[in-house]
């Protein structure tokens, strides 16, 4: 049971990695604390709720195996190599597509409120 709570608290060390070392992190952390501040100002409904939990989860996943692929690559090719930076490219596209998918979210959710 030890081993269980301990891998909690290294998950939460993976997190705070990812918080300190990734600009892209901490701007998708204030996105999402804006869009949850959306949420509640305009009391969006229960399965609005549930598209902006999962977009938000999404853009987190996403960024976190981002840093742990940087990170691996790094480890294993600490000098140049072009399969190494296309490794990084295509992980850094998968965050971007994420983002750009939960942004088109927010914007189908909030727009019609909005006006």
């Amino acid at each position: 049971m030890k081993k269980f709570f301990y891998g909690f608290q290294y998950a939460w060390q993976g997190i705070r990695y990812a918080f300190k070392t990734q600009i892209n992190f901490r701007f998708h952390s204030l996105a999402a604390i804006f869009a949850v501040s959306m949420g509640f100002y305009f009391r969006i409904q229960t399965y609005e709720w549930l598209w902006i939990i999962a977009v938000t989860a999404m853009v987190f996943i996403s960024e976190l195996f981002n840093t742990a692929l940087e990170v691996l690559v790094d480890l294993v090719s600490p000098d140049y190599h072009v399969k190494a930076g296309v490794i990084k490219d295509l992980s850094s596209g998968a965050v971007l597509v994420t983002a750009f998918f939960a942004f088109v979210t927010g914007l189908l959710i909030f727009i019609p409120k909005i006006f």
